[in-house]
């Protein structure tokens, strides 16, 4: 008897319009004063960016901080396509037995417009899963007003 292959864990698929150029979503994805102005999953956040190195092999640390909590997101690049495609790791510092997830960022010209499709895979369970979905739609609603 052939055993059925396991689910693949659970991913995010998220997908926004913006009135801006691939090149300028792109900068806020890439640039650490840009980034600042909108990583995070409210506007009662602060985020701080201690490292955003946008190359191949390069590293980010970011902090996003509401009140006296904090919380720190750690990864490296994979692929950087500019003005079209990123893909990094991510890890919660506060998890630390977390295991890495990815995620990839596609951007697509529409005529004056960018599709923006964000894909978050390898997330550990159920729970992760609809926890990020519910954070990046935060921060993709605040990329809206940074671009």
């Amino acid at each position: 008897m052939a055993t059925a292959p396991a689910p693949a864990p659970p991913a995010i698929r998220m997908a926004r319009t913006y009135p801006a150029s691939r090149e300028r979503v792109f900068r806020a994805w890439t640039d650490p004063q840009a980034v600042a102005r909108w990583l995070a999953p409210g506007d009662e956040f602060t985020t701080t960016v201690h490292e955003l190195d946008p190359r191949v092999g390069g590293r980010y640390r970011i902090e996003m901080r509401t009140g006296t909590d904090s919380y720190v997101v750690a990864g490296s690049y994979r692929e950087i396509r500019p003005p079209e495609k990123l893909v990094f790791t991510w890890r919660w510092e506060f998890e630390p037995e977390s295991a890495e997830s990815l995620v990839t960022v596609a951007l697509f010209d529409r005529g004056g417009e960018t599709e923006l499709v964000l894909t978050h895979e390898r997330l550990p369970n159920q729970e992760s899963r609809d926890k990020h979905e519910h954070g990046w739609g935060g921060c993709l609603d605040r990329l809206a007003r940074a671009v």
